[in-house]
């Protein structure tokens, strides 16, 4: 399954650009089969003024949660890691926000995973929104949850335009 690297805030030029990496890990992941578990981990990239880089995408670890229809994230192997790539990059790689999969061929998310991304959204420090994406068999949810519970869908964009600097 090929995945869209770009995507875009409606009626505005803000950009959320997905690297190889994150689109390799999510396709490893896609729940193909009846027997196929939720996977899921953290988004790490660059904040660049009003866009998003997201150059890394943290796979299931040992102590992570998995179940048919349920993805638990346990904090210390992802924070850990996070923590490592932020002092690697002196604090310009940072938590971005979280991914996880569905068995649905398009995504939505659940109750569960919107109050889940309220909370993440809550506890950030920078006061960004959280950027939540969900893995589909045949395509991607992305979205940005503020800590006020208001939801910024991101759609694929139509064309880009790079304006003269």
């Amino acid at each position: 399954m090929s995945f869209v690297a770009t995507w875009i805030v409606p009626g505005t030029q803000q950009l959320v650009y997905l690297r190889e990496q994150p689109l390799e890990v999510f396709s490893r992941y896609i729940q193909e089969g009846i027997d196929s578990k939720e996977a899921g981990g953290i988004l790490l990239g660059h904040v660049r003024g009003e866009h998003l880089e997201i150059i890394e995408a943290t796979e299931p670890s040992f102590w992570d949660r998995r179940f048919r229809f349920l993805f638990e994230r346990m904090p210390h192997f992802h924070h850990k890691l996070a923590m490592k790539r932020w002092r690697e990059s002196n604090g310009l790689v940072r938590y971005i926000g979280e991914w996880h999969t569905h068995p649905q061929n398009v995504p939505t998310p659940s109750s569960i995973d919107l109050r889940e991304w309220q909370i993440l959204a809550a506890d950030r420090r920078d006061g960004r929104p959280l950027l939540a994406l969900i893995v589909g068999c045949n395509g991607l949810h992305v979205e940005y949850m503020y800590a006020t519970g208001e939801r910024r869908i991101l759609h694929q964009p139509t064309h880009v335009t790079v304006a003269d600097q």
